[in-house]
């Protein structure tokens, strides 16, 4: 394939759009004159991410590299089809859960980050047992989309992958460095608008291509491989119904998506941005199930491209750049993927600002240094956004099956944090023995499941497994939601086993050495509408403060109204008193 003059200066300007885009976004905060906190300002935009910016950019959290080549691939893929393509209606869905039932209550609590609740009930240990599965999806997310970004650069300009997943990861990490969320937020708009318009322009040309059959008759017709529209056999119903569960309720427990919530003006904002990226997820799917249709409809002998066919060459990911470069005019063939591979980096920084967010705040600032200043703050998040952002892209060049971990990453999102985050928003009474009970027997149900794609052997069988012509063990059992449930319910019995035991006096308080049940006064945390009284971290742990002087606390835990309502009562005095 010969270098590409035209799709490099198509890059170019792309990326240089992106990039001036974000530096415009990071001057115009640095210049608000907000009396917010710096980092706060950098993790969740002053609060005050607007409904067009705020659907943009929720919209864009899900809607990146991944997302787009991702259902054209499942489309196209002979024997999958579009019944296989579940990340459009299952993301949307899970939004639209996350509207309905999580937004509120996380927005309305003043939380700062998704890990806040997590380390106010059971605790900094629990907490920063959360952050490891958080940091692992965030991070695997990223790599994979600098992987596949690499890729599809390297289709349009034939240059070096390498350098192409490098110069594209350096644009991410420095607007995310030097703007935060605001320059995350007004790329994403930018990025979505290129998705948008590139594939959208491309669409015509594709379809009327020589080489490429009617779409239609091709959905339920066998022509040159099996119908697109797909077939869903009897043995793998399960298999569909687990994977699909682990897209609509695994696809909300993400630092990257309640980021957003929490920048939100209010609570009844962060619903109806959470409705309108559901919508926007589904419109932005359209395109590519057309591509990936174009690509199942099309005679490649009749193109530049040849035989033998994508399927054949390993290369059924590709599909949707190499239908834009094969099926369309040249202008259009650069536009199209230029836009796109500049959009991909959507989620990418999205990713890499919510681990730095995450680590700043819940490990290095609440669990280390609670007397640190805004500043050391900021520079502690600018330093992980750095590495965490060399991590992924490291991982994207080195690790053969990114794509695999980030496969048994997001499952652990699912297993683990899932049922957390319902325990500790909804269930009543639930503490650090129980979370820390349901999160081991999370894991290792997932881990003895076993994961094909990283050739991880299952140790348990479940009913309807098979062997491969390899030897590598699949399971059709709902596996995944069966040891997310083991992990809610596990939470929950021995929460209230804990609980009973140490308040009946069988066992004494000096058991209870994680500070759960005795020591935290359990009956004030069972109250979840005060934020003070919820919290499992000592308020002398957070700053050295005095009894009555609230105003280090205010930074600390951003929910004023709470803490003024306790200071201002008898009963919060005494609190304060009891905890000193």
């Amino acid at each position: 394939m010969a270098f590409h003059v035209e799709g490099l200066i198509a890059i170019i300007v792309f990326y240089l759009l992106i990039l001036m885009v974000g530096i415009w976004a990071a001057w115009k905060t640095k210049n608000s004159g907000s009396s917010e906190e710096r980092s706060e300002a950098i993790i969740v935009g002053g609060r005050d991410i607007g409904l067009l910016v705020g659907g943009f950019t929720m919209t864009a959290t899900w809607v990146g590299g991944g997302y787009i080549n991702g259902t054209a691939e499942a489309v196209y893929v002979p024997g999958y089809g579009l019944a296989w393509a579940q990340a459009p209606i299952g993301y949307s869905l899970s939004l639209i859960l996350g509207g309905l039932f999580f937004a509120k209550p996380m927005r309305s609590k003043g939380y700062v980050t998704m890990l806040d609740p997590f380390q106010q009930l059971y605790g900094k240990r629990m907490g920063g047992l959360i952050f490891i599965p958080a940091l692992m999806g965030e991070m695997f997310w990223a790599a994979a989309i600098f992987s596949a970004l690499g890729a599809t650069i390297s289709v349009i300009i034939d240059i070096n992958i390498n350098i192409s997943v490098i110069v594209s990861a350096l644009i991410a990490i420095l607007y995310t460095l030097v703007g935060g969320l605001y320059s995350v937020a007004y790329t994403d708009v930018v990025q979505l608008f290129c998705i948008f318009l590139g594939l959208w322009i491309s669409l015509p040309f594709a379809m009327s291509h020589d080489a490429v059959a009617d779409i239609g008759f091709t959905a339920v017709h066998k022509v040159f491989q099996e119908p697109w529209l797909g077939t869903l056999k009897s043995n793998e119903i399960y298999t569909w119904i687990d994977n699909f569960l682990l897209l609509m309720m695994g696809g909300i427990p993400w630092q990257a998506y309640f980021q957003r919530v929490l920048s939100s003006s209010s609570a009844t904002y962060a619903q109806v941005l959470s409705f309108l990226a559901a919508f926007g997820c589904l419109v932005m799917a359209l395109p590519s199930i057309l591509i990936g249709a174009i690509g199942a409809s099309t005679d490649w002998n009749k193109t530049t491209y040849g035989l033998p066919e994508p399927i054949e060459r390993q290369e059924a990911d590709m599909i949707l750049p190499i239908v834009l470069q094969y099926l369309c005019p040249v202008y259009i063939s650069f536009f199209g993927l230029g836009a796109v591979s500049a959009a991909v980096m959507s989620s990418a920084d999205s990713s890499i600002l919510s681990a730095s967010s995450m680590f700043a705040r819940n490990i290095y600032q609440l669990s280390f240094r609670q007397n640190a200043s805004d500043r050391e703050i900021v520079w502690v998040m600018r330093i992980t956004v750095f590495l965490f952002g060399a991590a992924a892209t490291a991982m994207a060049l080195l690790a053969k099956s990114v794509y695999g971990l980030w496969y048994l990453s997001s499952d652990l999102v699912y297993i683990i944090i899932f049922p957390q985050l319902l325990c500790v928003l909804f269930i009543k009474g639930t503490n650090t023995y129980g979370a820390m009970m349901g999160y081991v027997l999370g894991l290792i149900f997932r881990i003895t499941g076993g994961e094909p794609y990283l050739y991880l052997q299952p140790l348990i069988l479940y009913p309807g497994y098979y062997r491969d012509e390899d030897g590598i063990y699949h399971q059709r059992f709902p596996f995944k939601t069966f040891a997310m449930s083991i992990s809610f319910l596990t939470n929950i019995s021995i929460s209230y086993l804990a609980k009973y035991l140490f308040e009946s006096g069988t066992l004494p308080p000096k058991l209870d050495f994680l500070d759960a049940v005795v020591a935290r006064h359990s009956e004030e945390n069972m109250d979840k509408t005060i934020l003070v009284k919820n919290e499992n971290i000592k308020l002398d742990e957070l700053a050295p403060v005095k009894p009555r002087q609230s105003l280090t606390l205010s930074t600390t835990f951003t929910n004023k109204e709470a803490l003024l309502d306790i200071n201002s009562s008898p009963e919060g005095s005494s609190t304060e008193d009891n905890l000193q």
